[in-house]
């Protein structure tokens, strides 16, 4: 290949070449300690090593060490108390870390709740059907208990709506995908504050509707679980598929409108 042929990639009239910009050594000590916590050398509650050492390990000065501290501080995954002799302390973050930058992007895109709960629609019964696949006994023990248990002592204390937003959440974690997960953790607030504010007013408004919408909710619920058990892949995202749907057109019935925004403010 002729030098001609390299001209277009080094031509100085492209806006795009630019000079290579060469890290900082307190970037590339927060590069270190970032793929130590993702590999899981450094877990979460774990303390960093002191100052002293980690100094002799990267060789660099204080100064360098603590501003690489303060990037992994700012991308919330070191938790540091001023003044305390421990040091910084591992923090890895869940989905609160992105679910309001999120949040923030659906409000100024004019999101409605509705495209919230289509989206939901989308990626919770893939979650079913993994989870019939991959999930252990243990994972529909705990989703059981959470429906003979906490949601009914949920309606009891008049906060059904937490209890069932939580067990949809909890559904998607031991799902086991990751991504998954991750997204619903991020619409989780939206969709409990919508949740939380319709069942309130239906159960001062229209108690029978409010009560007839839990029972159903229940044997939705278990019927999900028997599904599971049964290692019932395509059964299990057909039954959730239709639940989201009912969900969606009980929770959203003359509020279609409603954006983002007004939930959050």
């Amino acid at each position: 290949m002729t030098d001609k042929a390299f001209a277009p990639i080094f031509d100085t009239r492209n806006d795009s070449s630019r000079p290579i910009r060469t890290p900082k050594t307190a970037e590339l000590v927060a590069l270190n300690l970032r793929r130590m916590i993702i590999d899981g050398d450094l877990k979460d509650g774990d303390h960093l090593p002191h100052e002293a050492e980690l100094m002799e390990h990267f060789s660099v000065s204080r100064p360098t060490l603590r501003e690489a501290v303060r990037v992994l501080e700012a991308e919330r995954l070191v938790e540091v108390r001023r003044g305390s002799r421990t040091g910084a302390r591992v923090c890895v973050p869940g989905p609160e870390v992105v679910a309001r930058p999120a949040s923030l992007l659906l409000e100024l895109s004019g999101a409605t709740v509705a495209d919230v709960f289509v989206a939901r629609e989308a990626i919770e019964p893939m979650a079913a059907r993994i989870l019939a696949t991959e999930g252990s006994e243990e994972d529909f023990d705990e989703l059981e208990r959470i429906v003979d248990e906490d949601i009914p002592a949920a309606y009891a204390a008049d906060k059904l709506a937490q209890s069932t937003s939580a067990f949809h959440l909890r559904m998607c974690q031991l799902s086991g995908n990751a991504t998954i997960a991750l997204i619903a953790g991020m619409l989780h607030e939206i969709s409990e504050r919508h949740t939380v504010a319709v069942t309130t007013e239906r159960s001062r408004t229209a108690k029978a509707e409010y009560d007839a919408n839990y029972k159903l909710h229940l044997r939705s619920d278990r019927r999900l679980i028997k599904l599971l058990r049964a290692r019932d892949a395509d059964g299990a995202f057909a039954h959730w598929q239709k639940h989201m749907v009912v969900a969606r057109d009980l929770l959203l019935k003359d509020r279609e409108d409603i954006r983002v925004r007004d939930i959050l403010d």
